[in-house]
């Protein structure tokens, strides 16, 4: 134990980022347990585009979502998701998967969706830059 206590003094840094880490990392861990939504990749959301009446909500901003997008998906920018809800109404019980650039604004996408009482809520890993990194068929607008 003395070794320990010697260790962690010599090197307090090292110990308080060993800390840091294994705190988040029980946060991330927690965090996740209790969301109500899945993570999916962009393959697995393909599949179940072909399998289901599945919805694509894509949570960019309208000029991010001009570049390109995926074919049929619903423009919603996430500032603007709780003023949507009563429109996305029809869609309560179909599986919705959310998309951003990058993965991280479906999150709060998905968590406000989950609040408003759906239930197959999916989040695309990666978003749009995985989906375009895996060359999956993207469609651009003329707007």
């Amino acid at each position: 134990m003395d070794q320990y206590i010697e260790f962690i003094t010599n090197h307090y840094l090292l110990a308080f980022a060993l800390v840091c880490v294994i705190f988040l990392l029980i946060q991330d861990l927690i965090s996740n347990s209790f969301n109500s939504f899945e993570a999916i990749s962009p393959l697995i959301a393909v599949t179940k585009m072909n399998d289901d009446k599945t919805v694509i909500i894509d949570v960019r901003e309208a000029n991010e979502f001009v570049k390109s997008h995926i074919e049929n998906a619903i423009n919603i920018p996430l500032d603007g998701i709780e003023g949507k809800l009563p429109t996305l109404e029809k869609y309560k019980t179909s599986p919705l998967v959310v998309v951003c650039q990058t993965g991280a604004r479906s999150v709060p996408a998905c968590k406000t969706l989950a609040k408003a009482g759906f239930d197959q809520l999916f989040t695309m890993t990666g978003g749009m830059q995985s989906w375009e990194e895996n060359k999956l068929p993207i469609k651009k607008s003329s707007k």
